[in-house]
């Protein structure tokens, strides 16, 4: 089973050269996994602060011993790619050993453009490894880890593989792997030097896998494979404009601020000073059993959040909305019942397609 995983997962990463390590962690673990193995204390990164979770990579990159060089944009923003070319462009040196960034943030929504990234390292032919975070990206939105030249790529079980949480899952390309030779970060349950050596002995595990997880993960590939990779990040779209219609029709702005930056796995919602956001989120749980994401950080109290991603289908999105719509009546916020539901339903109705197998 492990065997057919290993070559099954780089299918998600839209990989033929990587190699997949399935770590019994989470997606910080991961994260460590990507930085200890490619990387020696000391080593100069460029690294994006534009939300919660790309602040605590940062985090972990400093405690680490990196030399962390910040790019920060304003929380609702993307990664600010004119700053990274600047600083690529004076590094002739090529004392930048990686570029790390979180493709999709979840604390604000942001999609960052990792082809644009790639295009810059190239222009400045830099040799920089190239990091990203995919935790709630990868099986969501386009994701082309080969062709856009990314070193490392790192997912999580919970996400959209719609497991629990409890597995890492990493891609490293040759170029990682090599690195990973003269890397001289300490690490031990992460060592894909240890895998490797397993690897080749056919036993595929230094040490006691997440069997259950393991199985969970054949089914979760299955199923996406069924519905066919191309198709499950389409749906995602679908949801995702769904989702931001409801939000446009509620009266209500999007966290995001540029439509180039729209998150398809997560919509952050504004609202207005007058309400407390977690007070939203609060009552969702309590009155309406509806699970909503608190606004973190720089963002509490001003932003709730909609996660759209995984095993949903557009019927379950609509039920969600019409309970945020009943929440915020809830709250004292004048929403007319129906409009969100009604303008995602204009929109859906039009654009779902037949089910292959039922035509």
């Amino acid at each position: 089973m492990t065997k057919t995983l290993l070559e099954d997962v780089k299918k998600i990463f839209k990989s033929t050269t990587g190699t997949p390590f399935l770590i019994p962690t989470t997606g910080t673990g991961a994260w460590e996994s990507a930085l200890t193995n490619t990387l020696s204390p000391g080593d100069r990164v460029v690294s994006f602060l534009i939300g919660q979770f790309s602040l605590l990579w940062i985090d972990q990159q400093q405690r680490l011993n990196f030399n962390v060089d910040v790019i920060e944009s304003e929380w609702g923003q993307g990664a600010n790619l004119e700053v990274l070319a600047s600083k690529l462009a004076a590094d002739t040196a090529h004392t930048i050993k990686a570029i790390c960034i979180v493709h999709n943030e979840t604390a604000t929504g942001v999609t960052n453009n990792l082809a644009a990234v790639r295009k810059i390292l190239d222009y400045y032919r830099h040799p920089a490894l190239f990091l990203v975070d995919g935790v709630s990206s990868i099986c969501a939105l386009d994701f082309r880890m080969d062709e856009w030249g990314i070193d490392v790529a790192l997912t999580g079980s919970q996400k959209a593989l719609s497991l629990p949480t409890g597995m890492g899952i990493v891609c490293a390309s040759p170029k990682a792997l090599e690195a990973s030779k003269t890397a001289k970060s300490v690490r031990v349950f992460f060592d894909w030097k240890d895998y490797l050596k397993f690897y080749k002995l056919g036993t595929f595990w230094p040490y006691t896998p997440s069997i259950q997880l393991l199985y969970g993960l054949r089914t979760a590939l299955d199923l996406i494979f069924e519905e066919g990779l191309d198709n499950v990040i389409a749906r995602h779209g679908r949801l995702a404009k769904a989702t931001r219609l409801a939000v446009e029709a509620w009266g209500l702005k999007n966290c995001t601020q540029k439509e180039e930056w729209y998150s398809d796995t997560v919509t952050a919602v504004v609202v207005p000073p007058y309400i407390d956001s977690s007070e939203i989120v609060r009552r969702g749980w309590k009155r309406y059993n509806l699970s909503l994401g608190l606004g973190l950080n720089k963002v509490a109290g001003k932003v709730f959040r909609i996660g759209h991603l995984g095993n949903l289908n557009e019927l379950q999105l609509l039920g969600c909305l019409a309970g945020v719509e009943m929440i915020l009546k809830d709250v004292g916020y004048p929403v007319k019942l129906g409009s969100g539901v009604a303008a995602a339903c204009a929109y859906l109705q039009n654009n779902i397609p037949m089910i292959p197998s039922r035509i």
